[in-house]
């Protein structure tokens, strides 16, 4: 196994101690909420959901991106996106899904503005790639070597797949949390509803601990604890020297 990054001292909240401190602070559960887990990767539910179904598969150790990743990291990944899959044709009778990552090559680049590796989930596929080729950032077929040459050469990127394929985008210059952005413009019918959704209501730093997104999370606990059991490989709860709050 390769090393992990720089390693990012006590602050990173998605790195032990504070790896569930956010949750506490919503009053939400915390490691209770870990849907499933191996040696490498936690599944959870996004703090603030975007919409019922919304989850992080976060890396245990501390990397910046998946770009970041070792050959075998990434097919670990790779094999979580696919259970995921599974998991929400089980919950909810598709397995479309959705997976995006703000890639940061440099701290805060790319739209993140946590810089541990994590990419979100969520069922369906609502028409995010469009809203950003809109936006002017056209894609490219993605994979692990060329996410490992933009990281290497500090490119930033936005990984998007969709309907089965995957793309990135550059991720030099964009809003923070632009994936977020639009995934909200995508459900609420594309880049028309900016002005709407230029309250922020997609930052997760506004919406954490609100009722609804209290509630989305909740319900997102409920229908899939159940149907994490339809997941193959390790049992859900290895939860390693995982210390919070």
């Amino acid at each position: 196994m390769a090393e992990p990054s720089a390693q990012p001292g006590r602050e990173c909240v998605l790195c032990p101690p504070l790896r569930f401190r956010i949750n506490a602070m919503a009053d939400l559960p915390g490691e209770a909420s870990v849907l499933a887990g191996d040696r490498d990767f936690l599944l959870m539910p996004d703090v603030a959901p975007l919409a019922d179904g919304h989850l992080l598969l976060v890396t245990r150790e501390h990397r910046q991106c998946a770009g970041d990743f070792d050959e075998r990291l990434w097919d670990g990944a790779l094999r979580w996106r696919d259970r995921v899959a599974r998991l929400y044709l089980h919950a909810y009778g598709a397995g479309d899904l959705l997976l995006f990552e703000h890639g940061p090559a440099r701290s805060q680049g790319g739209g993140a503005c946590i810089d541990h590796a994590h990419w979100h989930f969520l069922p369906g596929t609502p028409g995010v790639r469009a809203v950003v080729e809109e936006q002017g950032l056209p894609g490219a077929p993605a994979g692990h070597a060329a996410l490992w040459a933009r990281f290497r050469t500090g490119r930033s990127y936005l990984l998007i797949d969709e309907r089965g394929t995957a793309t990135v985008h550059s991720g030099d210059g964009v809003r923070g949390q632009f994936l977020r952005w639009a995934v909200a413009a995508a459900l609420e019918g594309g880049p028309a509803h900016e002005t709407a959704l230029a309250g922020g209501t997609w930052r997760w730093q506004q919406t954490f601990g609100l009722p609804e997104s209290r509630r989305r999370f909740l319900r997102t606990l409920r229908t899939l604890r159940p149907a994490a059991s339809a997941l193959d490989g390790p049992p859900p709860r290895d939860h390693r020297d995982d210390s919070h709050q």
